[in-house]
């Protein structure tokens, strides 16, 4: 049976669909390119409210709420800080809360973070009258299924994805009807330094492989590197542009795969609208709550796991800062430990940290002595494994601190390894070079 194509005269004006959220509310508000604008931009207009908290992941287009002045009525709480978050975070405007990926969702089911209204944005509703909560499953799962009112934008333009995506019609209290694009960007091809490094890391990716990887040049440069692999798989978080031309030209099969074999399974994707276009109604590509993505126990039953994941800064014992700048939260914890050690348990798997040996134009080296005071360490020396620059790749499993410090220092710039060297035996009186010591390049 058609679903009667009258849903639509039930939408409702973004200010009277936002006046079911009342004082003292804890709102979760769908991220990044799910990010619904105009309900957001209605909620900061708001002067009535007072005590209001936001729970989201990064959002985009949402500065509204997180202008001067509405912060002494709404208050935000990121769990993943993006760039519309950053500035009202760094002036204490806005609050941070470290936390797995993997664990929000049970924040929401258990009540330790009692949802009452959800703000999400959808696709419009099949005949059967389901709609899909799109680009982003990732928390947005939980929040719907836990809040007492959901509060949507359904937008024409919001690709309907699969999996455990789908929102019953009558689940929502109040919607508007939008039709605009999401946003979206076209990526630069990765810089020289970038391509050095997806070339190390490509080399490390086995046939059958199970991949992970994020959004940015890294990534870019590892996939545009493995054309001539075979049966790879993906179980990831994060889906992206990349991703595309190995899934159509065969190399992306999920054959070997033994959690969703067949399967790409994602949680939330971003990227260009050839990206959005290519995940619309494509019945192989799963998209599934984080706290299934990133549940270790199951990113562990993949063999060959192949995490992929970025840094700040790496230390000489391998703790890896990749959530703030010294005491300045950056963004936040995300699925990189859940990933990480979900690699280093799967058998042949490799977790692997990448970045640029410098930053700030060449002028700050990214791996150091120790890490900025007040720097997070969001993967620990006990579970960091393959370390990769573009001057190498370093597994640090299974090394002594003395041998960490060695191995690291080999793939660091050429210009600081001297210092480097003279500081790691200074912190721990180490005769540097002395037998057994790994290859210093």
């Amino acid at each position: 049976m058609e679903l009667d194509s009258s849903w639509a005269a039930r939408a409702v004006s973004a200010a009277d669909a936002i006046a079911h959220v009342r004082s003292g509310a804890r709102v979760f508000v769908h991220g990044a390119a799910a990010t619904p604008v105009p309900l957001l931009d209605a909620l900061a207009a708001r002067r009535d409210l007072e005590g209001v908290r936001l729970y989201h992941l990064h959002t985009q287009g949402a500065s509204s709420c997180f202008a001067e002045g509405v912060a002494e009525r709404i208050r935000s709480v990121s769990m993943f800080v993006g760039a519309d978050a950053r500035p009202a975070v760094a002036d204490g405007r806005a609050d941070f809360m470290p936390v797995f990926l993997s664990d929000i969702p049970v924040l929401f089911a258990s009540g330790a973070v009692p949802l009452d209204v959800a703000i999400v944005q959808l696709s419009p509703p099949d005949r059967h009258g389901l709609l899909s909560l799109g680009t982003s499953v990732d928390a947005a799962r939980a929040a719907v299924d836990h809040a007492r009112i959901v509060i949507a934008e359904i937008n024409d333009r919001m690709p309907r994805t699969h999996g455990n995506a789908m929102v019953e019609l009558g689940r929502i209290h109040a919607f508007i009807h939008t039709s605009r694009p999401l946003p979206s960007a076209e990526r630069p091809p990765p810089s020289e330094v970038e391509a050095r490094i997806g070339e190390q890391i490509a080399a490390l990716v086995e046939d059958g492989a199970t991949l992970q990887t994020g959004i940015g040049g890294i990534p870019d440069a590892v996939l545009a590197r493995l054309g001539n692999h075979a049966d790879l798989g993906v179980h990831t978080e994060m889906f992206s542009d990349g991703l595309i031309p190995l899934l159509d030209g065969g190399v992306i099969t999920n054959r070997r795969k033994a959690v969703h074999p067949g399967r790409t399974v994602t949680s939330f994707v971003t990227g260009s609208q050839a990206l959005y276009d290519y995940i619309h109604d494509h019945l192989a590509i799963e998209f599934h709550g984080c706290d299934r993505t990133n549940d270790t126990a199951l990113i562990r039953k993949n063999d060959r796991v192949t995490a992929i994941n970025a840094a700040i800064e790496v230390d000489l014992t391998g703790q890896v800062c990749a959530d703030s700048m010294g005491p300045a939260i950056w963004s936040g914890i995300g699925g990189q430990m859940d990933f990480l050690r979900g690699a280093a348990l799967s058998r042949g798997g490799k977790p692997i940290i990448a970045l640029p040996s410098t930053a700030a134009r060449g002028t700050v080296s990214r791996i150091t002595a120790q890490l900025k005071p007040g720097a997070g360490v969001v993967t620990t020396r006990g579970h960091v494994h393959w370390v990769v620059t573009e001057y190498g790749a370093r597994n640090l499993h299974g090394l002594t601190l003395r041998e960490r410090g060695e191995a690291l220092i080999s793939i660091a710039h050429p210009d600081v390894r001297g210092e480097l060297r003279r500081a790691l035996a200074a912190l721990r009186h180490y005769v540097i070079g002395a037998p057994g010591t790994p290859d210093r390049g």
